[in-house]
């Protein structure tokens, strides 16, 4: 009897194992909360984790569809170079209110659950990850393209990045076009540095 519990949970470690491996979205989003969690340890302070995390996070956001998807029909209004101009504040924001959770030096733990297939190319990964003690559900929408795996939204605790920075950005849009959004996204960097 005690032999088939192990061979049932040997299988079950192994099993998922395998699947950590045969998916490319999960080991994608696994290396880099990872590479995060290795940044924010060596981390000295909020400008350094800033700096280090970066390059880290822009491998595997895909800001230019979270940007566009965030300010909605508005999107289209803007010119290529406010376009430019708004993925770069949104970057900005992103990262800046990314990093204002972190105590560098310190780290969460993140314990990675199901996936699920939302249509071809398009998967969400959920996880919990626990900090300092308290424990957040965060799932990590993801996109294939041109072979790679890039988060295009983050849901924490229910609420989704995306479309909480949308339901903003569509009310300056309606009070005052596309200079009130481009305003709206550089006030909001702004007020997280």
């Amino acid at each position: 009897m005690k032999i088939l519990l192990l061979s049932s949970l040997l299988f079950v470690m192994l099993s998922g194992l395998s699947r950590a491996t045969d998916n490319p979205a999960e080991a994608s989003l696994k290396a880099s909360v990872n590479e995060v969690v290795t940044v924010v340890k060596a981390s000295s302070n909020r400008v350094a984790l800033i700096s280090s995390i970066k390059p880290v996070i822009e491998k595997i956001l895909n800001f230019n569809i979270m940007t566009r998807r965030s300010i909605g029909p508005g999107w289209k209004q803007l010119t290529p170079a406010q376009q430019k101009e708004a993925t770069k504040l949104f970057t900005t924001l992103i990262l800046h209110t990314y990093t204002a959770k972190f105590t560098p030096g310190e780290s969460p733990a993140v314990e990675y659950k199901a996936s699920n297939s939302t249509a071809p190319g398009r998967v969400e990964i959920t996880t919990t990850s626990i900090y300092r003690g308290s424990r957040y559900d965060v799932i990590y929408r993801m996109e294939e393209q041109n072979g790679y795996w890039f988060i295009t939204d983050v849901v924490i605790e229910g609420v989704s990045l995306v479309a909480d920075y949308r339901s903003q950005f569509e009310t300056e849009f309606t009070r005052g076009g596309t200079d009130a959004v481009m305003k709206a996204l550089q006030r909001s960097v702004n007020q997280t540095k």
